[in-house]
């Protein structure tokens, strides 16, 4: 009777992959249309999307760089045994800071512009606006798709949705720019940017860090997991508990289990299935590892407290 120990993600990676480059392209394309745009119409709203656009097009390109990275088999690395799934959270906790910057600066930018609002040209910040809504809600529409459970595709998801209402915003100033000549409506459009952008990129930041400090999963209390293994037949307490998320969608857990009696290889295998199917159904951790000690084992101290991170 065998134990899985499978690291896949049940997310098909290959094609997050295909959305991620198709992703980058147009937008790469889009981001250059739209700088040179803001800088001959005078927008801020304009210049903060296509900065905003930037952070996607570098957010996407380490993105992409981690997936492909984290995809090799390194399980066979003697100093790398669980690959290079990290990256891809480190990537998600960059793009967070580059949103973070991005944001900020739109605020002082556009703060600085309210006592003296330059001339804006509406007409074409309205048609590259329009172009830039187009280009978003195509790549919004793929990474919709692909992000899966994916922190790294999330993230890049995130980027772009925030994107696609920053172009709304943009819309929605040219339109009042043309029309009644307010010019101001483009630091306020660059404002509500920055307002969408920010809780947004804080939240991303907070699930990164929440891997890479390798705090439980959300949803799992490592407690009530030692007291359902420890409920297991045969098992007279458990310890040295800890559980903890890989990278997106990879939950991994470790525990001690110490028998009350000797077991049988069958009844050792049993107790084995019953412990890792506990650990999947109920708590979706899929890659495990589980120690049986005797009875008559004292190497591991049993009153040791296990761990809750």
């Amino acid at each position: 009777m065998g134990h899985d120990h499978d690291r896949t993600t049940g997310t098909d990676r290959a094609s997050q992959r295909r959305a991620l480059r198709r992703s980058l392209v147009v937008l790469s394309v889009f981001f250059v249309v739209e700088a040179v745009a803001g800088v001959l119409t005078g927008s801020v709203a304009l210049l903060g999307d296509a900065g905003h656009m930037l952070t996607d097009v570098l957010g996407m390109g380490m993105a992409l760089g981690a997936m492909m990275a984290a995809s090799r088999d390194d399980a066979t690395s003697t100093t790398r045994t669980f690959g290079l799934y990290r990256l891809e959270v480190l990537a998600a906790l960059v793009n967070a800071v580059l949103l973070t910057g991005l944001a900020l600066w739109l605020v002082v930018e556009a703060v600085s512009r309210i006592g003296d609002p330059p001339e804006v040209l509406g007409l074409p910040m309205l048609v590259v606006g329009t172009l830039g809504l187009a280009a978003n809600l195509l790549v919004l529409r793929w990474t919709t798709r692909a992000a899966g459970d994916s922190l790294n595709v999330e993230g890049a998801r995130l980027e772009v949705l925030a994107d696609t209402i920053g172009s709304v915003a943009v819309i929605a100033a040219a339109v009042v720019v043309q029309l009644t000549g307010f010019t101001l409506a483009d630091s306020i459009a660059g404002l509500g940017i920055a307002a969408f952008v920010l809780p947004r990129t804080w939240r991303l930041g907070r699930r990164a860090l929440r891997v890479l400090l390798q705090a439980a999963p959300e949803g799992v209390d490592p407690a009530q997991v030692a007291d359902e293994l420890a409920a297991l037949p045969h098992v007279a307490r458990v310890h040295d508990v800890h559980v903890w998320t890989l990278t997106s969608g990879i939950d991994v857990a470790t525990a001690h289990l110490h028998l009350d009696t000797a077991l049988s290889a069958d009844e050792s295998h049993d107790l084995l299935d019953a412990a890792h199917g506990l650990l999947r159904d109920h708590h979706g951790v899929d890659h495990a590892t589980i120690q049986l000690e005797p009875p008559s084992h004292d190497a591991c101290d049993p009153h040791a407290n296990w761990s809750t991170t």
